[in-house]
């Protein structure tokens, strides 16, 4: 099943995509592209024993084929203070960034996207475990298209997918050297100005030197209030199944803030208590975005 979704044929239907659904939405009014850079940070034992603090800075690029349809591509600079797990991958934003105009079709871009984890030491030597590293992360290119928009009764239906390329050096412990892909389903509701929102998708992981991964299913759930025109407060939970095998599940709570300063610029920032052993024991983040 995992080689199944290789990356030839995510190329194929990313090309299939985008030639079926262009020309539903040519006419659509909105931006055609979105950059966005952040900021995340997040500190924890990952059920190692060794605290590990991450920095995960994602600069990303998004481009709108149609009001419905998104493609964007997330270069990541990672920092961690030891060697223990594969930090950065719990981190990551994955397109909340650019406030993806098909996601705020289907509800205002709050999708969270998937993180990976540990539990599980990786292959780090006694002797080099502690030691800090830094460098270019994983690069991710992920798609998504608003399916079905929001009806009385029925939510808005996004289905998007990723695939992570193994940029990041593992013998510096920063990526697991393997593709990984994943393909997830987003619901989404508004109540007047309250909404509902949850994800949930399947990640297939790659073979690793580095880690024992497996294959393994994530998803978030929360809901929010538009408390103004510009400010939009919400609370999720965000988690997965075991990502390694002796692991365990990740689940973590975060409070998240959206604030358009302008028609074009947009901060996105949140605080987060991780709930499970293998996640983060605590993090925030902050992301701003600009529209064209």
């Amino acid at each position: 099943m995992r080689q199944f979704w290789g990356l030839g044929k995510y190329s194929i239907i990313l090309a299939v995509m985008t030639t079926v659904l262009l020309p539903a939405g040519s006419y659509a009014a909105g931006p055609d592209y979105a950059v966005g850079l952040g900021f995340e940070f997040a500190s924890g034992k990952y059920g190692t024993g060794v605290t590990t603090d991450s920095i995960y800075m994602p600069f990303t690029a998004a481009v709108y084929p149609t009001e419905r349809l998104d493609f964007s591509l997330e270069i990541p600079f990672v920092y961690q203070s030891s060697s223990a797990v594969v930090a950065g991958q719990f981190m990551g934003m994955q397109g909340q960034s650019t406030g993806t105009r098909s996601a705020m079709l289907a509800m205002g871009s709050s999708g969270t996207g998937a993180g990976t984890g540990s539990g599980q030491m990786t292959t780090a030597s006694a002797g080099n475990v502690d030691s800090s590293q830094n460098g270019l992360g994983d690069v991710k290119l992920k798609a998504g298209y608003v399916l079905y928009t929001e009806e009385k009764f029925i939510p808005a239906i996004r289905p998007n997918f990723y695939v992570k390329f193994p940029t990041a050096d593992k013998n510096k412990f920063l990526g697991t050297g393997a593709f990984d892909e994943g393909f997830a389903v987003e619901l989404t509701k508004w109540f007047g100005d309250w909404f509902a929102n949850g994800e949930v998708g399947y990640a297939l992981q790659g073979k690793s030197s580095v880690l024992a991964v497996k294959d393994y299913l994530y998803y978030y759930a929360g809901g929010g209030y538009q408390l103004t025109e510009r400010l939009r407060p919400m609370l999720l939970l965000k988690g997965s199944s075991a990502t390694v095998e002796g692991g365990s599940s990740l689940l973590e709570a975060r409070l998240r803030v959206k604030y358009q300063f302008t028609k074009h610029t947009g901060i996105d920032g949140y605080l987060a208590k991780g709930i499970e052993t293998a996640s983060p024991d605590y993090g925030m983040g902050l992301a701003i975005s600009y529209d064209f």
